[in-house]
């Protein structure tokens, strides 16, 4: 039997859902859900009408509605009028950090506190439709320890990417240059010189890392360095890359400044983040070696607008100053050259939740809103190494869904507002 518009309301062996519990269907159940309008960002157009079959935590099939052969006992969750797409993957977060305490303020956290950041940063992340996400930076394993909660069912939270404590040199953007000499403070990343670098790549992979993220060059929200100065040698770059991909690790690299992104990028890096002085040359060499860029172009605004009364120190201001914009511009200059990018938007600088305010700026800054989206979902998805399945709604992927009430490609800011997230089938926001 096929299935029509005036059949939906009238067929009893379909349920309509709008308020139900996560846990109401069971891994052998089948469910549809109706999509008025389908934004489908692989082949880049807009389908209407189409019904979605999932059962467990898979897509099963994707087809027009009219021509859906029913089976009984099915569940159907109608979404009306909503735009419906994939789940949304942020490639750049730091979900065990707050954004109300930086600098000074940020050192009085255990990382048994700092993991409980995670638990609600986590949640508040998969409202805002982000249903996978990479972290990219954290303390004592603390992002390991999220991951293995979410995924053994204890919490709920989005599908996570982590990477462990940075890796960084001596005094370098990765390290801790807040306290002073007779505190011992070190970072628990810091390595020095190609075979230190390779031990604690081992190290770091040892205990739950997904990925290897390092700092390639200085930072904004860190003490004592040059923004754009380059950290590590080529030969201690190319060290970390070789150890990482011989662990089958993919390596995204802190970088800032012109020439350690230049250098990453030589060392075979899979990612370049921030990329906020990339010049010609290293827009080339990141077409020419396949690197993506991940630019957290909206978080210049917060910083700027909000740093200040968060703890951000007076120098932390003054290079964001000297960089924001000419990263954005930077942005729309790699985008239109053909470089890969994806979405990442540097969560805890500015307040989790917030994520889909970047959006906004990936597409004032050179890109269409469905270049944006695709950002965020198939090329994000390629990434991170799962391309077959997230980042997209067909047969075989996870059945990760967002909606919004409004076309997102006549106004990107509608993802500020997603109002419908289901994560591996359950509803998690209706």
């Amino acid at each position: 039997m096929c299935l029509n518009n005036k059949m939906l309301s009238r067929l009893p062996i379909l349920v309509v859902l709008f308020l139900l519990p996560f846990d109401i269907f069971s891994a052998d159940d089948l469910v549809y859900v109706r999509a008025g309008t389908l934004i489908d960002v692989q082949s880049g157009v807009v389908r209407r009408d189409q019904l979605i079959s999932i059962r467990g935590d898979r897509i099963e099939a994707v087809d027009d509605a009219d021509d859906v052969n029913i089976e009984p006992n099915a569940t159907l969750i109608d979404l009306g009028d909503a735009y419906v797409m994939p789940g949304l993957i942020e490639l750049h977060d730091h979900l065990t950090g707050d954004h109300r305490y930086h600098g000074y303020e940020g050192l009085q956290f255990s990382v048994a506190r700092e993991t409980l950041f995670g638990v609600t940063n986590g949640l508040k992340t998969l409202d805002a439709g982000f249903t996978t996400v990479r972290n990219v930076g954290a303390a004592g394993y603390s992002d390991v320890a999220l991951r293995d909660a979410i995924n053994a069912g204890e919490i709920v939270g989005p599908r996570l990417r982590v990477s462990g404590p940075a890796l960084g040199i001596t005094g370098g953007h990765c390290d801790n240059n807040l306290l002073p000499v007779e505190s011992g403070v070190r970072a628990e990343g810091v390595a020095d010189g190609p075979w230190a670098i390779r031990a604690k790549v081992r190290e770091i992979i040892k205990y739950g890392a997904d990925l290897i993220k390092f700092c390639a060059t200085g930072g904004v929200l860190s003490k004592g360095d040059s923004v754009g100065g380059q950290q590590y040698t080529f030969e201690e770059m190319q060290a970390l890359v070789d150890e990482a991909h011989m662990h089958d690790r993919k390596v995204a690299a802190h970088a800032h400044g012109a020439a350690g992104i230049k250098t990453a990028i030589r060392a075979g890096v899979d990612s370049i983040e921030h990329a906020s002085l990339i010049d010609d040359e290293g827009i080339r060499l990141a077409k020419e070696h396949g690197t993506y860029l991940v630019m957290d172009v909206y978080n210049d605004t917060f910083i700027l607008e909000h740093g200040a009364s968060v703890g951000m120190l007076p120098e932390s201001l003054e290079k964001e100053r000297m960089i924001g914009q000419l990263q954005r511009d930077n942005h729309k200059k790699a985008f239109k050259a053909g470089v890969k990018m994806a979405f990442g938007s540097d969560g805890a600088v500015y307040p989790h939740g917030d994520n889909g305010k970047q959006f906004f700026y990936m597409v004032e800054y050179g890109m269409k809103p469905m270049q944006a989206l695709q950002a965020a979902t198939i090329h994000a998805a390629d990434l991170i190494g799962w391309p077959d399945d997230v980042g997209a709604i067909a047969p075989g992927f996870y059945a990760d869904l967002i909606a919004v009430d409004q076309n997102p490609l006549d106004d990107i800011s509608v993802m500020e507002n997603v109002n419908f997230v289901m994560k591996g089938g359950k509803i998690h926001k209706q």
